[in-house]
């Protein structure tokens, strides 16, 4: 079983930047790849990023290209999302989550709400 806590999500002006953080509190943080999804009101949730366990590998949603990085420090269980370069439509609830692959996710947190005003 593994718990996931988001933070680090607030308001933040247009071209402005956050970061988000996920710790994780369970057994083996580091066999489990991560990854964070966004939920805006009224849509879906929708794939961000995700790293595998290693942090080898990084996958990233087109529309987070180029602005969003997300890292991993297995020795904190923790997993980051660098937001930079912050738009009105990148408003939402965002979610972390881990799973036994990139594209298999078994565990979620509660989320952590991102506001960005133009």
């Amino acid at each position: 079983q593994v718990q996931l806590v988001e933070s680090g999500g607030g308001l933040v002006q247009a071209g402005g930047s956050l970061r988000l953080s996920c710790a994780a509190y369970g057994r083996a943080f580091s066999s489990y790849a991560m990854g964070w999804f966004r939920q805006a009101p009224g849509k879906e949730r929708e794939f961000a990023a995700a790293i595998s366990w290693s942090g080898g590998f990084t996958y990233y949603a087109d529309y987070v290209k180029g602005r969003f990085t997300i890292s991993r420090d297995n020795a904190k269980n923790t997993v980051y999302l660098q937001m930079n370069s912050l738009k009105p439509e990148d408003t939402a609830v965002y979610y972390c989550c881990a799973g036994p692959s990139t594209w298999s996710w078994e565990y979620w947190g509660q989320g952590t709400q991102v506001t960005v005003s133009s």
